[in-house]
């Protein structure tokens, strides 16, 4: 009896095994043939070799400084009264974190004035750089906003949570020299330039939003005016972008894309009274870029990018203008 129970477990404990067995194999497959699936496209490489190849390595690991800051200049004739405003964002500083495997990417931000109660601001920042297409996308609320408002000789002060600051820039790029000139390159590292080449640009901008003061401004100062400006233009046109290689181990990036404003809605309001930019005007948006690239090795590299997008108009009603900008330092590791 004793025997006829030891043969059953034994062979319950050994399909067991093979089932388990079977198993992980199964999962193994499935695990080869997504990272088959993964390598193949990612070495689908749509550039041309002898200019721009994938660097070695399944994973990426990067830890990024970035910073931002935003300023706004508007100015308007309203009953008579020359009005002025000049105002900027406090500068936002965040940590990243990122894990990039074939391409694929996951990563996570720290904001360390935030978690200690000194910086209340929001942002979103969406960048997407391919071989042909390349979108920068920005989505800031501030009440960190501050600076100066003239009404003819008389100057007030705006201070932080006095106004809410919510505003949209976006500029998308298409390059035509798509086989040989990367913007991954310098801006993700996920290419890597062999050799020095440019692309004309083609592209689009928009930058929409508004500034409204809160109602602590006048819980402050009660003959304080209630301003509201508001911003909205687009613009298309095209540029040009380089990648200078030195040695094989420095990369060099620069590149402009003026548009030309095809519509705007531009408004300065004071007290209920407003002003109305002309719709359109020959005002401009100009979008640059600058990246300077390291590698260390096959293995190690470090970089620092600088995106900016301003705006230049010119109304006898109103005039607007942004200047928006993003730094960044990184270092990273392929493995």
């Amino acid at each position: 009896m004793r025997f006829l129970i030891l043969c059953i477990l034994t062979s319950f404990l050994a399909g067991a095994a093979v089932v388990e067995t079977a198993a992980q194999t199964r999962d193994q497959q499935r695990r080869m043939q997504v990272d088959s699936v993964l390598t193949e496209h990612y070495y689908r490489t749509p550039y041309d070799s002898d200019y721009v190849v994938r660097p070695e390595g399944k994973l990426t690991l990067k830890v990024r400084m970035n910073q931002t800051g935003n300023s706004f200049h508007a100015k308007g004739t309203i009953n008579g009264v020359h009005s002025k405003a000049d105002l900027s964002t406090s500068h936002k500083t965040t940590f990243s974190v990122a894990g990039i495997y074939r391409g694929i990417g996951i990563g996570v931000a720290i904001n360390p004035y935030k978690w200690g109660g000194m910086y209340k601001d929001y942002e979103f920042n969406l960048n997407y750089y391919s071989s042909r297409l390349s979108l920068d996308f920005s989505y800031q609320r501030s009440e960190s906003l501050a600076g100066d408002i003239r009404r003819d000789d008389e100057i007030g002060k705006l201070e932080s949570d006095d106004v809410t600051l919510k505003v949209v820039n976006l500029a998308g790029y298409y390059t035509f020299n798509h086989r040989r000139f990367s913007f991954p390159a310098a801006f993700t590292q996920s290419y890597i330039q062999l050799r020095s080449a440019g692309s004309w640009l083609a592209g689009i901008s928009y930058q929409g939003g508004s500034i409204k003061t809160n109602d602590e401004l006048k819980t402050r100062n009660p003959n304080a005016p209630d301003v509201s400006i508001g911003v909205g233009h687009i613009g298309i046109g095209g540029g040009y972008g380089y990648n200078w290689v030195l040695g094989k181990k420095w990369l060099l990036h620069f590149s402009m894309m003026p548009t030309f404003v095809v519509y705007n809605r531009n408004k300065f309001t004071v007290n209920g009274e407003r002003k109305v930019a002309k719709h359109m005007r020959f005002n401009m948006i100009f979008n640059e870029r600058v990246a300077i690239v390291h590698n260390f090795s096959s293995r190690y590299f470090a970089g620092v990018t600088l995106v900016m997008n301003n705006s230049i108009f010119d109304d006898k009603n109103v005039v607007v203008n942004q200047n928006k900008w993003r730094a960044r330092a990184s270092f990273g590791i392929r493995l």
